[in-house]
Formats: C-alpha cells, structure tokens, sequence
C-alpha cells in the first residue's frame, strides 16, 4: 500500500509537469482527487490493512494527498498569474462595449397590443388575483359545484375553496360588485389549466373584456369584435361568429378568422376547414347581474375572452404554443 500511494502520487505530480492549460489541470485533479478519482479509490482500501498498519498507512496517505492538492493549486495559480501579466496595457479611452440589451417577449408584445386596441374603443384595464376564490372563479360565473362545464375547466386546487384560476373572467364579479353600470373592462393576465399539448400549456396568458351599459345589444358585440380582428389582423381578415356555449354568457358564440396560413382554402393549421377560433365571446347572462346586485331589467352588456397566444400563434404563424416558454433566443430574437 505504501509503494502505491507514492506511486500514484509521483505520476500524477509528473503529469502535471506536462499541462499548460487550467482545464488540463482540473480534470487531471478530478482523475487523481475526485470522487472517484485513482487517488480516493485507494485511499477506500486502507481499512482491508491489518489494524497495525493503518495508522501509518493513514498518515502517509493525508500528507501525499495535501501534496497533490497544493501542486495542483500552485499549477493552477502559476498559469493565472502568466496570463494577467501577458494582457496588454487598455486603453481606458476607448468607447466600452454595451451589453447585449433583451426586448419585450412576443406574448407580452401581444397583450400589449390588444390592450392598446380596446383602450382606444374606451375599455379600462383592471387586473386581479391569480390565486382566486372558487366562489368568483365558478360559483358567480353561473357554475356551481355540481356543474358539468367545471370539467372543461377543471384547475389546480390551493384548497377546497382556492383556485389558480382557470381564466380572467372573474374580474368581471369582482369589478361589477364595486361598481355600478356603466362598466367597459378588459382583464388581461395569467390563467391556468392542466393542459400540455402544442397548443395548450398549463399556465397561458388570457384578456377577458366585459362591457355593461343600458341598452347594449349583440350588434354591439359584434360591431367590437369586428373593429378588434380588423385592427389585430387587417382590414380585409373575414370573420364569423359561430354558436356555441359559455356558463355565464347567452347567446353565446365563437369567433372565427379566415385562416391568415392559406386565406381560406384549407390546410393543417385550420384542419381544412379555411377558419381558425380566435376567441369566446357572448350576451352577460342575467344570472350574473343578479348575483352583483344590478337589475337585469334595465341593463344588459357583452363579454368575451381571448387567449393571447392563441393570438400570437396566428399573426406570427406558428404551429406550436410551447416555442413561447422554452426560452430559445433564437427564436425569441425573431419577435
């Protein structure tokens, strides 16, 4: 054991003899000093000596091992000091070197842009709580426990009774119980679903728009959403609204475009249909005035909601909503 240990310590100190590079000599210390390195695997053996003969087998072995580390410290502090005395002299007038300077992720561009959008048609931005009340995420919103819809929704649970929640449409309860009408709103913030797909994450970025006034009618909605889509995507971007079903609103109905990929002729991204849903949108069902406090007599109002990257997906083309998240600055470089 005694000629292995100076062995071993003599050939790593005469390989070390041979590396200029700082590299060279951290992986030559991690092949001799390592967790598993030729030194510490011997050094595993001393307790299979006879038990006379590890006190001094013990001893040796320390000191060769503290040899070796300041060796290689020295090694490694030598070329350091090379290399600061081989930089030249610098010139402190010469203009400095900016960091690179980041921009503004294509999902928050997006947001941005649809906010801007419905401020200028007069809607106010209101945010509010992530982590919400099942009370305000379902029960106001028309879906109480026993509600089949809460199946499409179904969230991440804090408690029995605390969400993250499951879109931004609670702002509307909320704005409505601390404010009478009229009221013209729009929510954008995070939402959260347990889905992953490519064109579903778990955590996605929703603008909810309410709008509550006497006499407001469907064309209202209509007329809104038009002049939104005309703005988003063109002045000539076809649209349609197509029947469907929201608890809290009705009539409901969806929101398609003309696919912006093939202009309506059918391809993979529209599943051949020439459209692409874009956003919900429907009548305030009267049920939710009643639980505010407002009469459903003399007041009606439109809401709708949006995910933002279903938006980006469609003006930047993309086929997949999971290059938003990976971070890959080549790709967030485009935007």
């Amino acid at each position: 054991m005694k000629n292995d240990l100076l062995t071993l310590k003599n050939e790593a100190l005469k390989e070390l003899e041979t590396l200029a590079e700082s590299a060279d000599i951290e992986q030559l210390q991690q092949e001799y000093l390592g967790r598993k390195g030729r030194f510490t695997l011997l050094l595993k053996r001393i307790p299979e000596l006879p038990k006379e003969e590890r006190p001094a087998i013990g001893k040796l072995a320390n000191q060769a091992k503290e040899e070796l580390r300041k060796a290689f410290r020295a090694a490694t502090d030598a070329l350091t000091a090379k290399a600061e005395a081989e930089i030249s002299v610098f010139d402190v007038t010469l203009p400095g070197r900016r960091p690179p300077l980041g921009h503004v992720h294509p999902i928050t561009q997006t947001t941005e842009e649809i906010c801007r959008i419905f401020v200028t048609l007069g809607f106010r931005v209101v945010q509010g709580p992530e982590v919400e009340l099942d009370y305000y995420n379902f029960e106001a919103l028309n879906m109480p426990k026993d509600h089949p819809a809460r199946d499409m929704q179904d969230t991440f649970y804090v408690s029995d009774n605390v969400v993250l929640r499951t879109h931004t449409s609670p702002m509307q309860i909320r704005i409505m119980e601390n404010q009478p009408p009229p009221v013209s709103i729009i929510a954008p913030g995070k939402a959260y679903r347990p889905d992953s797909d490519i064109s579903h994450t778990p955590m996605f970025h929703q603008v909810e728009g309410l709008l509550v006034d006497q006499g407001v009618s469907f064309g209202d909605l209509k007329g809104t959403l038009t002049t939104f889509v005309h703005q988003m995507f063109g002045a000539y971007t076809d649209l349609r609204f197509r029947p469907s079903f929201f608890p809290f609103t009705e009539p409901s109905a969806e929101v398609d475009i003309r696919c912006v990929v093939c202009r309506g002729k059918g391809c993979r991204v529209c599943s051949h249909t020439g459209w692409l849903e874009i956003l919900g949108s429907g009548m305030v069902d009267p049920e939710l005035y009643r639980v505010v406090g407002y009469d459903p007599e003399s007041i009606s109002g439109f809401a709708f909601g949006m995910g933002v990257e279903r938006i980006a997906m469609l003006k930047s083309g993309l086929d997949d909503i999971r290059l938003f998240f990976e971070n890959d600055i080549r790709f967030l470089k485009q935007f």
